[in-house]
């Protein structure tokens, strides 16, 4: 593969401090985590900042913790986390008419074993976890907002 980047978008009906308040807290990717994977916050900050360590408990098929590190970080626009592996998890912001435009990356292309990552078809297995995460970030926001 050429391009290490995988990602969806979905304009969701709020402004963007109101989702970037979901997406730089720790205890938010628990509750708008579409892979099932993440199941709850082990440390770090309750808002996400640049440089900011975090760990997550986790579960792929047994419990384990993975610790990251804000790489990327621009108030109500984009976010970016990466652990010891090197791939990261973008969500940039743009707002548009009727909200705001989310865009859910995954990019390998900083990953430390991008080939490993290919092989393993993480990248496609993937997509489908991009837009049930987008979907759980509004149902999210929605019951924060209500």
């Amino acid at each position: 593969m050429s391009v290490k980047i995988i990602s969806d978008s979905r304009v969701l009906p709020f402004p963007a401090d109101v989702i970037f308040d979901v997406l730089a807290s720790p205890a938010g990717h628990v509750e708008m985590d579409g892979s099932g994977t993440v199941r709850g916050v082990a440390s770090g900050p309750e808002r996400l900042r640049d440089g900011a360590r975090f760990k997550m408990k986790m579960r792929i098929g047994v419990p384990y913790q993975m610790s990251s590190t804000v790489k990327e970080f621009e108030e109500n626009r984009r976010i970016a986390w990466a652990h010891v592996g090197g791939h990261r998890w973008r969500y940039e912001l743009e707002e548009v008419g009727g909200g705001t435009m989310v865009t859910e990356s995954f990019d390998w292309s900083t990953s430390l074993a991008p080939r490993f990552i290919e092989m393993v078809g993480y990248p496609e297995r993937h997509k489908a976890n991009l837009q049930k995460t987008l979907e759980r970030l509004e149902e999210v926001v929605a019951n924060r907002q209500a």
